[in-house]
């Protein structure tokens, strides 16, 4: 008898390809499956040869999706949200989890620091953070809470502003200890750039015009497409990113990092938001939601 069970592509890779393309990195994959590199590397390429096409472009320096890679990767995401909500419905039944979806950077740089104190004081309510760029529909993906960044005007009537944008260049104390930008200094530096599009204002060419120094070439650059890798390259002294100060003043505090010069410049109408899902909270989700403005407001 014919099945189309018997012709699917492997299912066990899956999962590998998924996080790598979250991330867009066999690194921070195999650290979000406790695998080592090379296992998501094998599992990439065992889907690969299976599919008959490439799913990435490897680079130097990181990763992109091919076409194919990204249409998989859009697909997937949804069937294994899918079957995970399948799977908590068919579980004895019990306390559910509070579901988070937030951007890569705001997961890595502000919310997952502060965890641990979420956990000290409800150590019976367990969270799952869902670390996406992509924009997740919270009612048909059965996600509680959602961190998002966006344009003050897009944001629906229930959803909560935790703080609002300012940026500043900032870089390692060994490069950023006394440095003033000129066109001098800049010849001798290298600029890390977020490349995500859609938001110039974290580019260094928003920065350079703002400060009089237009055109002016720094010695190199490095591009990042997520916004956790750049602040990261920063804080070990590759060079000068723009901060976004919400999320690097701790890192400015703890020593890790130090401002550039003392110009900060505010982006008026954006932010980030607390967004609930449309639909009643339940007890633990409120709770959650009320520790996250907390400590937004706090900060």
């Amino acid at each position: 008898m014919h099945s189309n069970l018997l012709h699917l592509p492997p299912l066990d890779p899956l999962r590998g390809f998924v996080a790598a393309a979250r991330h867009l990195s066999f690194t921070r994959a195999a650290d979000e499956l406790c695998l080592t590199q090379s296992a998501i590397s094998r599992q990439v390429q065992t889907l690969e040869g299976a599919l008959g096409v490439a799913l990435f472009v490897r680079g130097v320096r990181r990763l992109q999706l091919t076409a194919e890679g990204a249409r998989l990767a859009a697909a997937a995401e949804g069937w294994l949200g899918e079957y995970a909500r399948l799977g908590e419905a068919l579980r004895a039944p019990g306390a559910r989890p509070v579901v988070v979806t937030a951007s890569i950077g705001i997961a890595a740089l502000w919310l997952v620091p502060r965890l641990r104190d979420f956990q000290q004081r409800h150590p019976d309510t367990e969270v799952r953070l869902d670390a996406s760029n992509r924009v997740k529909d919270l009612a048909r993906e059965d996600i509680d809470l959602a961190l998002r960044y966006c344009a003050d005007r897009d944001t629906p009537p229930e959803a909560v502003k935790l703080f609002g944008e300012t940026v500043l260049p900032v870089g390692h104390p060994s490069i950023a200890h006394g440095l003033v930008l000129s066109a001098e200094s800049l010849a001798q530096l290298t600029l890390l750039e977020y490349e995500e599009p859609g938001f110039p204002w974290l580019g260094w060419e928003h920065w350079l015009a703002a400060i009089g120094l237009e055109g002016v070439r720094p010695r190199a650059r490095i591009g990042f497409s997520h916004y956790d890798q750049l602040i990261h390259a920063a804080a070990t002294g590759q060079g000068l990113a723009i901060g976004r100060a919400v999320l690097i003043d701790p890192l400015i505090e703890e020593g890790r990092l130090m401002a550039v010069g003392g110009q900060r410049i505010e982006v008026p109408g954006r932010g980030f938001w607390l967004v609930p899902a449309p639909r009643a909270m339940r007890p633990e989700v409120e709770r959650f939601a009320g520790w996250v403005v907390a400590n937004a407001r706090a900060a």
